[in-house]
């Protein structure tokens, strides 16, 4: 960390993003600028740094800086990313230093030509691995595990191929992962054996992309191809012509990160075949049946609660909170914005004092008074971490007149820190992990407090429980992890040890 500058995951109060991966292949025409517009998409899951590796047939290029995409390129570094292949990242630091040497796309050379590599997830044995590689002599200049992996493909391209060698590497490394790679001037496209992180395909009109999400192809006028599947390898022709597919490990169960249509994901991307907004409005209306509560108004806490609240509000007009219809001349609840969001804010506002952390939430959230003033408020969020800052919405909301405040979240509690790439904080800090509901409920200062099941994500989700990754609201993780408990609801592969190929490979 830079001597004097706080970390934002020290500031935010809620799960803080990701990674975004992107990667392209077009026939003819310069790929940096397609690359550019695409981590603008996806800048929502980091703004950290921000990075594009391009090749021209002959040679790499490479540009990687700290903060925003706008901030980060200028055009003539663009002009100096030749090529019509290549890959680009935002990050968000969950393992590795918040400074240069951990942006990414890394950039490696060797015997067998260049590879650049961007990462979106977590590796929980990367200590290992990096510790059996430095042995070996390789040279480490991150403490990330993004690198591990780089190292691991480049010495297993020595002796294999480059199918051969990502396979190896994805036998060994153990926790989740999307990938995009660039080997000399091929793309290739990665996602973990379970699905924890989101990888998806589309079709641009002289080429092929690789993204996080999906809105990355809307925004460069593509078409949505599907889902990278779990375990698979997604290669795309050099010329933008297509691509191949390897599915290099098979798994019968998934573990999707449900925090991904909760809250990381834009609200009209699609992942794992399911509109994020669709979601979050099935979420809220589910919200309304198992904990309704009849109030004056119901108000999002921008912009992640708005669809949770859209939806709760729809079903409260369909039925009464104790379940029957209602009736045609019952107005039922109102959905109103009541706070009004400061959007040049960041997360990284630094506020060096606890008074000043204290008022932080008046410079991010303003309230709408007519809204709110004598009436009996139900206010929408999509999760609760640490609870300061919903201490400070009850707080405000009551200041500006609300006679009642209810809080409704679209999320179980969460009571146990992730491990698979987002930075949640730790038990200690998780004031769910040692209070019950009523007790959170008094420390906020609501006059009521409800999450939403498990049972109600996986419903919406139209998946099985063991199909998801749930650590973090049941502390039982689809990953081996020291001192934690394993989710053994299934059989799952143990990842992590390399295996000799079949003769068929």
């Amino acid at each position: 960390m830079e001597s004097g500058r706080e970390s934002p995951r020290q500031l935010a109060d809620g799960p803080t993003e990701k990674c975004g991966v992107v990667g392209i292949a077009l026939a003819d025409r310069a790929v940096a600028r397609p690359l550019y517009y695409s981590l603008y998409a996806l800048q929502h899951r980091g703004q950290e740094s921000a990075g594009i590796v391009t090749h021209d047939g002959f040679q790499q290029h490479s540009h990687v800086e700290m903060g925003l995409v706008g901030d980060a390129f200028t055009a003539a570094d663009l002009e100096s990313l030749n090529g019509s292949t290549g890959i680009g990242h935002v990050r968000y630091p969950t393992e590795g230093s918040i400074n240069a040497c951990c942006a990414q796309p890394f950039s490696v050379s060797f015997k067998s030509g260049s590879l650049g590599l961007s990462h979106n997830g977590n590796l929980v044995n990367a200590t290992e691995i990096r510790d059996e590689l430095a042995n070996l002599g390789h040279a480490f200049t991150s403490d990330g595990d993004t690198e591990v992996i780089a190292h691991d493909i480049a010495r297993n391209l020595l002796d294999e191929d480059l199918i051969r060698a990502v396979k190896h590497t994805m036998e060994r490394i153990h926790g989740s992962y999307s990938l995009t790679i660039m080997h000399d001037d091929v793309v290739l496209g990665v996602r973990d054996p379970q699905g924890n992180r989101p990888l998806c395909l589309g079709k641009l009109d002289d080429g092929y992309v690789l993204a996080s999400e999906s809105v990355v192809i809307d925004t460069l006028d593509g078409e949505l191809i599907r889902d990278v599947r779990p375990g698979e390898l997604i290669v795309l022709n050099g010329d933008g012509s297509g691509y191949d597919s390897y599915q290099l490990i098979s798994n019968d169960h998934t573990a999707h990160c449900f925090f991904e249509h909760v809250y990381f994901a834009r609200p009209d991307s699609v992942i794992d075949d399911s509109l994020v907004y669709e979601v979050r409005r099935t979420l809220g209306g589910k919200l309304w049946e198992e904990s309704g509560i009849e109030t004056d108004v119901v108000l999002p806490v921008p912009d992640s609660g708005r669809a949770f609240a859209s939806g709760y509000a729809d079903a409260a007009n369909e039925t009464t909170a104790d379940g029957e219809p209602r009736a045609k001349d019952d107005a039922g609840v109102e959905f109103a914005e009541g706070l009004m969001k400061n959007r040049y804010v960041g997360r990284t506002f630094i506020m060096p004092t606890q008074d000043e952390r204290e008022r932080a939430v008046r410079l991010k959230l303003n309230p709408i008074k007519s809204t709110i003033e004598g009436k009996t408020v139900t206010i929408i969020d999509d999760s609760i971490v640490r609870g300061t800052t919903s201490n400070q919405l009850v707080r405000l909301l009551k200041d500006a007149g609300a006679e009642e405040v209810h809080m409704r979240v679209g999320s179980p509690p969460i009571v146990a820190p992730c491990y698979m790439g987002i930075n949640m904080a730790t038990r200690d800090e998780l004031i769910a992990a040692n209070k019950s509901v009523d007790e959170i409920r008094q420390e906020i200062g609501a006059d009521s407090l409800a999450y939403l099941s498990i049972d109600a994500i996986a419903e919406s989700l139209d998946s099985e429980r063991h199909d998801l990754c749930l650590g973090c609201v049941t502390g039982e993780y689809p990953f081996d992890i020291d001192g934690e408990t394993a989710d053994r609801a299934v059989e799952r592969p143990v990842i992590g040890e390399k295996q000799p190929f079949a003769a068929d490979d």
